[in-house]
């Protein structure tokens, strides 16, 4: 028997509904959400510094709470 994997979505639900999942899996899903997280949080906060005052006033946030903002290490929340 063979297990087709459609979507990334469809791999989350599999390993959520899997009750037996060996715990090295269990630690490589949660680095992975771990490291997707900051990996997110860095091109964000990137970006954000890279914004016009104009922008910035679109998102409701001042030039310091961007630079603040930006000024974070990416593990930081």
């Amino acid at each position: 028997m063979t297990l087709t994997i459609k979507t990334d979505l469809d791999a989350l639900n599999y390993l959520r509904e899997s009750k037996a999942l060996p715990i090295v899996s269990v630690w490589a899903v949660e680095f992975a959400v771990i490291v997707s997280k900051w990996t997110t949080r860095r091109r964000t906060r990137l970006a954000l510094c890279q914004l016009t005052r104009h922008q910035l006033r679109d998102v409701g946030l001042t030039p310091d709470q961007a630079l603040d903002e930006s000024a974070k290490v990416f593990w930081q929340a």
